[in-house]
């Protein structure tokens, strides 16, 4: 598996996955196209129905051999035909632990229907009891400790729901976005492959297209394999692989390295890439950003979450250096707006609780 390890392979997925003797795949993220009428450089994306759903069954077929027994497969999928792709996973004897929902601004608008505004993501795992699912890792801050600071809250935080509208749709302006007809937030990405894989397990998109999955997968410090039909693409992928932060130095073949620590003591040197998960963080928390550098308690834990996304081999921050790094990206306009405030933290919070009036927070 070798000529796999690290790369971006250019070809059909059925058929590379084909030609692979055992399961290999930790994680399966697969975002095919829709059957919309995109318009890819190698691929149509309008056939007739029928032949869709049995593309669909061949690739998902070839997916599923390379899943190992303790391996999780996520797709993504339009409208159209996610009851096709739920329909033939259960054929296929995977287990549903999700059907989530990714709720997006800048959806598609339309005159004679409500304007779409969403897709479909299917969590599966090929084993009903055991798959990695690393839940305190994506944990965010529940309403109790928001709202009420009562001591009664899980200290690690809620689990987000099955509905996502943290993650906006990448328009043209976004500084992340490619010459990609549709892509992938890496925030997404990294939601999805922190909670269902290792450090150092394998992953796979079959449809790599832009390259988000290999890398965010990079960047996590994870094993990559991308497939995709186009050249074009793949060159594009792989110049984005290079460009970007990660534990993998390609001019040694891929090899892992160790990547640099923080270093000083009282200052930090912020990357790309830690600006970016502060901004991941910020925005699955949904606490404005006033609320945040004010509240020592809220900055507390947002800091300890912060702490543990980026791992505990780099120097720790304290919650003074992540409220520094918040009021500089607040002034650059570099956060960007939150979705589905609260409005009650827009004021101060309510005095602990000592009944239970908050028995149905969470």
């Amino acid at each position: 598996m070798q000529e796999f390890l690290n790369k971006i392979i250019c070809g059909d997925c059925i058929e590379v996955l084909g030609r692979v003797g055992e399961p290999f795949a930790d994680l399966i993220f697969a975002d095919p196209p829709f059957n919309i009428g995109y318009k890819y450089d190698q691929y149509h994306d309008e056939v007739a129905g029928d032949k869709y759903v049995a593309w669909t069954r061949d690739w998902m077929a070839a997916c599923k051999k390379v899943l190992k027994s303790t391996g999780s497969f996520y797709i993504a999928i339009g409208d159209d035909h996610a009851a096709n792709v739920k329909i033939i996973a259960d054929e296929f004897g995977l287990v549903m632990r999700n059907w989530i929902i990714w709720h997006y601004t800048f959806g598609q608008q339309t005159k004679s229907k409500f304007a779409r505004a969403h897709t479909h993501i299917f969590y599966f795992a090929n084993d009903r009891k055991k798959f990695t699912f690393n839940d305190g890792i994506v944990r965010i801050i529940s309403d109790r400790q928001k709202i009420y600071a009562d001591s009664r809250a899980n200290p690690a935080g809620k689990m987000p729901d099955d509905v996502w509208d943290e993650y906006p749709r990448l328009c043209g302006t976004f500084d992340e976005r490619i010459n990609f007809p549709c892509q992938m937030p890496e925030s997404l990405l990294a939601r999805i492959i922190r909670v269902s894989s290792d450090e150092g397990q394998w992953v796979l998109d079959p449809f790599s297209g832009s390259g988000t999955t290999a890398v965010v997968a990079q960047k996590l410090k994870r094993k990559f394999t991308g497939i995709e039909v186009s050249r074009e693409y793949v060159q594009g992928a792989l110049e984005r692989l290079k460009q970007s932060e990660g534990p993998f130095d390609y001019a040694a073949g891929g090899e892992p390295v160790e990547p640099l620590p923080v270093e000083g003591e009282g200052t930090r040197d912020w990357s790309d890439h830690l600006d970016a998960e502060l901004k991941w963080l910020y925005h699955e928390n949904k606490i404005p950003s006033e609320r945040l550098i004010e509240d020592q308690y809220l900055l507390s834990l947002f800091t300890d979450k912060f702490n543990n996304r980026i791992g505990q081999k780099r120097v720790l921050f304290q919650p003074q250096d992540i409220q520094k790094r918040l009021v500089i990206l607040q002034k650059g306009a570099k956060l960007g707006p939150l979705r589905a405030n609260i409005e009650s933290l827009k004021r101060n919070r309510v005095p602990k609780v000592k009944s239970d009036q908050s028995a149905n927070l969470h």
